[in-house]
């Protein structure tokens, strides 16, 4: 993929120093997924944004140079120090504020947030039903959360239909990965947000291109970098989910509740 071209498809990311992305994303570039997704919704300078699942947060602090938002950097396993330090880095101290915690026990108002923005790891906790009720508890009425992951074109529903470059390591990275259209039903049963974009993303090819050249040639080996070598029949792909959050109460069940 030519330098052009890239930047084309990428012109906020792209002036970013590629080797910094590189070295403080977790696995492929997290801003050219964080760019497809912000050309989509409408930040605004002052907005409260929550990113959650943040990483090593330079998703962070390109939202808070490109938007001028106020963002709260959430990750659990990198700790809010480390975080700080690139924080800092990017200038942004005075506006991107680190904190390390659970996705599932966040220490949140509810109603706090214009948008919740995750990249790159919704999979890991959303697949829970009761997900999108808790976390809608933290976004104001007529907010957005916007989510960008990988995903596959056709739903595996049994071992048996799980093709061969993916039997190794399917139990471990790959069972909770699903359609676009699965998450869409996902979201859209619970009342909760009004879905305005769910969609294969329109770089998805540079993604996956980028992702796997960055790790062609290393020593360090990653599971998703070699399915996507393999995957000759585009089974895996990458996409974005955006809603709008309504003015539906969220209804939690509590662990007392369901015993009983």
């Amino acid at each position: 993929m030519s330098s052009r071209n890239l930047v084309s498809f990428f012109p906020r990311a792209t002036s970013y120093d590629p080797e910094w992305v590189q070295q403080h994303s977790m696995g492929e570039n997290v801003l050219f997924n964080l760019e497809s997704l912000t050309e989509k919704i409408k930040l605004k300078r002052g907005m409260r944004v929550l990113d959650l699942g943040c990483g090593k947060a330079i998703s962070s602090v390109f939202l808070a140079r490109e938007f001028g938002v106020q963002v709260w950097a959430v990750d659990e396993a990198i700790s809010a120090t480390e975080n700080l330090e690139r924080i800092k880095e990017g200038a942004c101290e005075n506006s991107v504020f680190p904190i390390q915690a659970d996705a599932r026990a966040l220490p949140f108002a509810e109603g706090y947030f214009d948008a919740v923005i995750v990249v790159d790891s919704y999979t890991y906790f959303g697949t829970d039903e009761k997900y999108l009720p808790y976390i809608c508890r933290f976004l104001k009425p007529g907010g957005v959360i916007a989510i960008v992951d990988v995903c596959f074109t056709r739903e595996i529903e049994t071992p048996t239909q799980v093709p061969a470059f993916l039997k190794k390591d399917y139990s471990h990275y790959w069972y909770f990965i699903h359609t676009v259209d699965w998450w869409r039903k996902l979201w859209e049963k619970t009342g909760l947000v009004q879905i305005e974009c769910a969609e294969e993303l329109p770089a998805k090819d540079i993604v996956r291109q980028e992702y796997v050249r960055y790790f062609e040639g290393k020593t360090k080996k990653d599971a998703f970098a070699r399915a996507l070598a393999k995957d000759k029949n585009g089974l895996i792909s990458f996409f974005r989910l955006i809603g709008r959050r309504t003015d539906r109460e969220p209804y939690l069940q509590s662990y007392k509740e369901e015993k009983n």
